[in-house]
């Protein structure tokens, strides 16, 4: 979806007039980070509204669009229908080995990161796809202003990686017998998800969300979804699902820091493979007798 804004009229004249609303839905990681950083700068052109659902002001806005969402790992589309907007596109995790590639991806504004394709976390390496010359000035000046030029080594390793897998993905092409990086990603992650179910499925306790097949363009077949991420729900005799798992040794961030209720934890399928084994044989543990008022007591 293009922008809504008249191009010729960006953003920083219109604030000028009015402040810029920024929005995106709940159940969102990057909500946190993105209500943070507007008002951290405490900046005279914008400020932070919250939910996209629950906006119904007049002027100029900002919607972040996080698509795979996170935590969820929903497929998610602009929610504000207003000419007055303007869209930003966080597609962190649209990649093969999460979700399937069904459109090719075409906004004014795209946000990525080499940390969510590779791992490579701690090179701190993202990038922009922007089609308006001005807008991406802009968001270069604000990059060296604000990170005084960004690490030379990490653009080089992040360069480099990228090469590598594109190489990797066209010698795939001509040999089918070997696997590319996204489809021996994607196989782990599928294996992974796999004995996930399996446990949640013996539990009484807990549950997980389903994902429907799709047809990917770039693997040419059929598959589902396969998130970085589970999105784990406890049943209605616990209140604080984090608390009961932590009280197992088994660390995840709360539903409370995505916008949902506390029965929700987002648990990370990207650790090394000793580790997610333990999660799963300490989740596989956990029975819930007669709870308390805190729904935490009487755990086996």
């Amino acid at each position: 979806m293009s922008s809504h804004l008249d191009p010729s009229r960006d953003l920083t004249t219109i604030a000028a007039l009015n402040l810029v609303q920024v929005i995106t839905t709940v159940h969102n990681r990057t909500r946190n980070c993105y209500k943070e950083i507007a008002e951290l700068l405490q900046s005279k052109l914008y400020k932070w509204e919250g939910d996209a659902h629950n906006f119904n002001k007049d002027g100029p806005f900002i919607e972040i669009v996080t698509s795979p969402n996170n935590p969820d790992g929903l497929i998610r589309k602009p929610v504000v229908n207003s000419p007055n907007g303007r869209l930003i596109y966080d597609l962190a995790y649209y990649w093969p080995h999460y979700t399937p590639i069904t459109h090719q991806a075409d906004y004014d504004i795209m946000l990525f990161t080499i940390s969510k394709c590779t791992g490579h976390a701690g090179s701190r390496i993202g990038w922009a796809i922007v089609k308006d010359k001005e807008v991406a000035a802009k968001m270069t000046k604000f990059m060296e202003v604000t990170t005084i030029g960004v690490s030379r080594e990490s653009q080089l390793r992040a360069a480099k990686l990228l090469g590598i897998i594109c190489d990797d993905c066209q010698a795939f092409s001509t040999n089918t017998k070997s696997q590319n990086f996204f489809d021996y990603s994607k196989r782990l992650l599928t294996e992974r998800w796999d004995k996930l179910h399996e446990v949640v499925k013996r539990s009484e306790t807990f549950s997980l969300s389903k994902f429907p097949k799709d047809y990917c363009l770039f693997s040419d077949r059929f598959y589902e979804t396969r998130p970085a991420f589970a999105w784990l729900k406890s049943n209605n005799k616990v209140k604080d699902c984090a608390s009961l798992l932590r009280g197992h040794k088994i660390l995840t961030r709360s539903g409370n820091r995505f916008g949902a209720d506390a029965t929700y934890v987002r648990v990370s399928m990207l650790g090394r493979e000793e580790e997610f084994n333990l999660f799963l044989e300490r989740l596989s543990t956990i029975k819930i007798g007669i709870c308390n008022g805190n729904g935490i007591a009487h755990i086996n």
